[in-house]
């Protein structure tokens, strides 16, 4: 007999039986023992078999139930067909009533709660990329209460840069897990943008105000939530981080001293109106950043300080991301937590110094030859001879666009990883578009030839002007076990 089918006869049968029993372990206290009580001794009986969401065996607890409170309270050493209390006939009718409506609800909960824990955990991620900037480790910790609305993510950017972001949407249920979804979508979508931070949180601050328009004015389509937004730059080892409501980030220096980051407090998301601050701090390689959420911290039975306390010290001599989860999670986390808390750790490496190349353009088109003839040597040095001939060609082209176009100071940058990525920045905020030439057009073609020979290129913007990249693939020369062994 197939193993499944003897388990569930097995809890049949383990129903059936159970109520049986608990009537035989009252007949002692019969006579003292009201029927009311018997009567609600088992229907609890019932209702905690209901709980467990098996319908089946609810059903069958339920008559169980009903059957032996008449054969042991109602007629007791009589005949089933001779009742001569109508009470105990309603009684015993109002436990199966009782129990198939508990084994309803029970089974209806259980699923609707199946639902919100399987689409809150598709939304999240189930595994983190890997990325030059940093090596990463998650945990995800779901409260006793119900599904909450926090969430985390690490977003590999363009010049291998990586973003981190945690957010927590305030509320719990299917509702919180939706609107989790839509705002980390919308994270991913403006990252794609390549804004910084503060203008980031900026945007998800007014799709929060257009979520809470669209739900209405019921106190359940309110929308608030918090948001910690921060992007790595491996090359310069800085990194720029934004907050809105959320607790600031702590990091790990590489000498194992632990601090909580003093960044400016920004409303929540969803108030409007209001400006995001960015700030940028150096992180050395070797340096851990903690992002977490509330839940993490708050407890009833202590203050956000206490908790905070906790944390930086949880994080002293911390080393390794992984260990680094799992120390905070046994040190910091309540025994009972009410909210959900998501943890995301980063630990920063540093892009090896013989994988970029700059050079300074003059603001003139006759340096493209020139500049030209300095790259190849480079390119042959990385050995992508192969690849030189397209890179020249985006390069004379993204260049001579910045002269023409844009403004000085004008810069080259070359970053080889297993891409080779190529930035030229300008001190214009003027952004490139791509362009179908017809046959009689002189111009327009340029930046449609780099979109042909690039993965990919975009632009994107800096304090000083702007950043036009382009990135081709250059899988001879791979820089993995270097990035490994710094980690």
């Amino acid at each position: 007999m197939p193993r499944v089918l003897v388990s569930g006869l097995a809890t049949l049968l383990a129903a059936a039986a159970l109520p049986l029993a608990v009537c035989m372990l009252l007949l002692p206290v019969r006579g003292t023992l009201a029927e009311t009580n018997a009567a609600l001794i088992v229907m609890l009986v019932v209702v905690a078999v209901a709980a467990f969401g098996n319908r089946g065996a609810a059903v069958i607890t339920a008559l169980s139930a009903a059957v032996s409170f008449v054969f042991f309270f109602a007629t007791p050493y009589a005949s089933f067909t001779y009742i001569d209390n109508p009470d105990d006939a309603i009684t015993a009718g109002l436990l199966l009533v009782v129990g198939l409506s508990v084994s309803q609800l029970a089974r209806r909960y259980n699923r609707e709660r199946a639902i919100a824990t399987t689409l809150q955990r598709s939304l999240l991620p189930q595994v983190l990329p890997d990325t030059s900037a940093v090596r990463a480790a998650y945990r995800y910790v779901p409260a006793e209460a119900g599904v909450g609305g926090d969430w985390f993510d690490l977003i590999p950017l363009p010049g291998f840069r990586t973003a981190l972001v945690v957010g927590d949407v305030v509320g719990r249920g299917l509702s919180s897990a939706v609107t989790m979804g839509r705002l980390r979508t919308a994270v991913r979508n403006f990252s794609t943008l390549d804004l910084p931070p503060d203008e980031l949180l900026a945007r998800l601050d007014e799709v929060v105000i257009q979520m809470d328009a669209e739900a209405g004015a019921s106190e359940d389509g309110i929308v608030a939530a918090t948001c910690l937004y921060a992007i790595y730059d491996p090359v310069s080892c800085s990194c720029a981080m934004a907050r809105a409501g959320h607790f600031p980030p702590a990091i790990v220096h590489p000498d194992g001293r632990a601090e909580i980051l003093d960044l400016p407090e920004c409303p929540p998301l969803g108030i409007g109106g209001l400006r995001f601050e960015a700030v940028e701090r150096q992180l050395p390689e070797g340096t851990q950043l903690v992002l977490y959420t509330d839940g993490l911290i708050e407890d009833r039975h202590r203050d956000i300080c206490t908790g905070l306390k906790l944390l930086r010290d949880a994080l002293f001599g911390a080393a390794d991301p992984e260990e680094t989860c799992e120390t905070i999670l046994k040190a910091v986390l309540p025994a009972r937590p009410v909210d959900d808390v998501a943890l995301l750790i980063a630990r920063t490496r540093a892009f090896p110094r013989d994988r970029t190349a700059e050079w300074d353009i003059p603001a003139s088109p006759a340096a493209v030859p020139a500049l030209r003839a300095e790259v190849s040597p480079k390119l042959a040095d990385w050995n992508l001879g192969e690849a030189a001939f397209i890179t020249e060609l985006m390069l004379s082209e993204l260049a001579t666009n910045a002269i023409r176009y844009g403004a000085p100071p004008i810069h080259l940058r070359l970053l080889r990883e297993t891409n080779l990525v190529m930035e030229i920045s300008d001190g214009s905020s003027t952004t490139p578009h791509l362009r179908y030439a017809a046959a009689t057009d002189e111009g327009g073609r340029g930046i449609f030839l780099v979109a042909q020979f690039a993965e990919r290129w975009g632009t994107r913007f800096t304090p000083t002007g702007k950043i036009v990249w382009a990135e081709q693939a250059a899988p001879s020369v791979s820089v993995a076990p270097v990035l490994a062994s710094v980690a």
